[in-house]
């Protein structure tokens, strides 16, 4: 990438906001070539999306979003486990007791 997206003061600003009180010009770099890889990685990703719909020179929304619900993406929080990982299985749910008075007035 030729030009910066954002500035190395506005990248400062990401970090201090982030909760950092001082923030190294090292750091600073280092965020800038770790947000050039994954904006790259999003949009390759995007365009495959894009060319497996027919469409090989338009990306829109749809194509960006499902990168980041792509089993492979590795962007910012990808280590979030699904809403089905919470559940219970259905052999361990609480099933309603004879014995318990509570259960028999919940039917």
């Amino acid at each position: 990438m030729g030009e910066r997206a954002f500035s190395l003061y506005d990248m400062e600003e990401f970090l201090r906001e982030a909760g950092a009180e001082r923030v190294t010009e090292d750091a600073v770099l280092n965020l800038e070539k770790e947000l050039e890889k994954l904006t790259e990685s999003v949009a390759n990703r995007a365009l495959r999306y894009a060319a497996h719909a027919g469409r090989r020179k338009l990306i829109n929304k749809n194509d960006v979003m499902l990168t980041r619900s792509s089993s492979n993406y590795t962007g910012l929080g990808s280590n979030r486990r699904s809403i089905t990982s919470y559940r219970k299985p259905s052999a361990l749910r609480r099933r309603p007791s004879i014995t318990n008075p509570v259960s028999i007035r919940q039917r």
